[in-house]
């Protein structure tokens, strides 16, 4: 049944609205207004340029081809599917993500809700449908005033900090019960499925599963649990971040991405025969990921701390070869039923925009099964011990990016150009900070 957003207001006596969309760093931007001035077609405006913003809330002096040199306005349609009330709000208060268009009616490409839903319609026009479950993890933190200080853990019940190496305590987790309590709550109010929430390596690292299904419906909850967690971590005078690598010295924080597709018509798994074998396509979707993925690695790790995640004997992947149930792989086959059989990509970071990781490794599945690509053999041993071959630096993932035309193709030469552009700016921006341990060794050593 079609959902009225003016009757969701009138049902839950909404006062106020918040209009967003997830920028390109999937940081949502929007307007505020009072709940009688929301109108759901047409009835908002923000610059073009709100796509072009830097994560330090810059502009690149030189867009190129990526926006009108007039910084046109675009119009905002909400989509009602999307309408949720904010649970953490003083006043009842409704959030609403909205699609992007031009005055004549075109889509924003480079806005990232386009580019997965681009994606979603590739593989329809071939009578498939993908299915996704992301599993995000993150640290909770004291607050940090002062970016010049490390981060340390929270203290929880029991009056002391945790020392790390709790993965899977239940007890790790009890520590937090009323920060998790009112997590569930939000979440459920906001219609955020959760699977599963388990204690990571790292000292207050965290994972969320969220239930398996569509891709855009998965991205959107991803997008809102972000801002979920936070805000209810600041409610226990702690914060929630997902930054790929807030410790130094413990694992950093992934997205690992479940994907797997079924026929449109039937409903069946595409990756399994009727006899419960693999099919072809199964494995061309895996050798996709494997020669496409590198050359999305920006994609996946999008800021210049996501490349501290991809390091030697940590838990994060350094190369793109697969496994049954390995976990040092970047793709992972779980054991699962023929049903249920998927791939997981294990090399996406947490700082990653959720709608463009999944459109990122949807789109490279996709280019191997139409082109009909074949994987290398499954490895059985730690593939930790093998070379790197995933980009080590933002720079050199980026310029991977732009050479790679099949992709580029795929997602959009203009979202891929405003993607580089914004991302470049903010390299250029960190390599004016001098850091820490460049005065500690080099400032009288060289």
């Amino acid at each position: 049944m079609p959902i009225d957003i003016q009757q969701f207001f009138r049902d839950h006596s909404i006062d106020e609205v918040e209009a967003i969309i997830p920028d390109m760093a999937g940081i949502a931007r929007g307007k505020i207004m009072p709940a009688e001035k929301f109108a759901e077609d047409e009835g908002m405006r923000l610059p073009e340029s709100v796509f072009l913003q830097t994560v330090t809330g810059d502009y690149p002096p030189e867009t190129g081809e990526a926006m009108s040199p007039a910084e046109i306005d675009i119009v905002l349609k909400a989509d009602a599917k999307t309408v949720r009330r904010v649970p953490w709000a003083a006043e009842p208060t409704a959030q609403v993500i909205h699609d992007c268009f031009y005055s004549d009616g075109r889509r924003v490409s480079m806005a990232p809700r386009h580019v997965l839903r681009n994606v979603i319609e590739l593989y329809a026009q071939r009578g498939w449908e993908p299915v996704v479950a992301p599993e995000l993890e993150f640290y909770l933190v004291e607050p940090n005033t002062d970016a010049d200080y490390p981060l340390k853990p929270p203290i929880g019940r029991s009056g002391r900090a945790e020392p790390g190496r709790q993965s899977y305590s239940i007890a790790a987790v009890n520590e937090f019960d009323p920060l998790f309590d009112d997590i569930y709550q939000f979440c459920e109010d906001e219609d955020i499925e959760i699977d599963t929430l388990i204690h990571e390596d790292g000292p207050a690292q965290m994972e969320i599963n969220l239930i398996h299904g569509h891709p855009l419906d998965l991205a959107d909850q991803a997008f809102l649990f972000k801002r979920t967690a936070r805000e209810a971590a600041m409610r226990h005078k702690m914060y929630a971040t997902f930054m790929a690598k807030p410790h130094a010295k413990e694992p950093g924080s992934a997205m690992h991405i479940h994907q797997s597709v079924v026929d449109r018509k039937t409903r069946q798994s595409i990756f399994s025969s009727t006899d419960g074998t693999p099919t072809p396509l199964f494995f061309s979707h895996i050798a996709g990921l494997q020669k496409y993925l590198p050359a999305a690695m920006a994609l996946f790790c999008p800021n210049v701390n996501s490349y501290r995640r991809i390091t030697r004997y940590q838990t994060a992947p350094i190369n793109m070869h697969w496994g049954y149930d390995n976990r040092t792989a970047g793709l992972r086959v779980p054991m699962s039923s023929p049903e249920a059989r998927r791939v997981e990509n294990r090399v996406a970071g947490a700082d990653a925009n959720p709608y463009i990781a999944i459109a990122a490794s949807l789109a490279c599945g996709y280019l191997g099964m139409v082109e009909g690509l074949q994987p290398s053999d499954p490895i059985s041993g730690s593939a930790h011990e093998l070379p790197f071959g995933l980009p080590r630096s933002l720079d050199e993932a980026l310029r991977e990016l732009r050479a790679s035309e099949p992709l580029v193709k795929l997602l959009g030469e203009t979202f891929v150009a405003a993607f580089t552009i914004v991302k470049e700016a903010e390299y250029e921006v960190f390599l004016q900070v001098i850091s820490s341990w460049e005065r500690e060794h080099l400032l009288l050593n060289v």
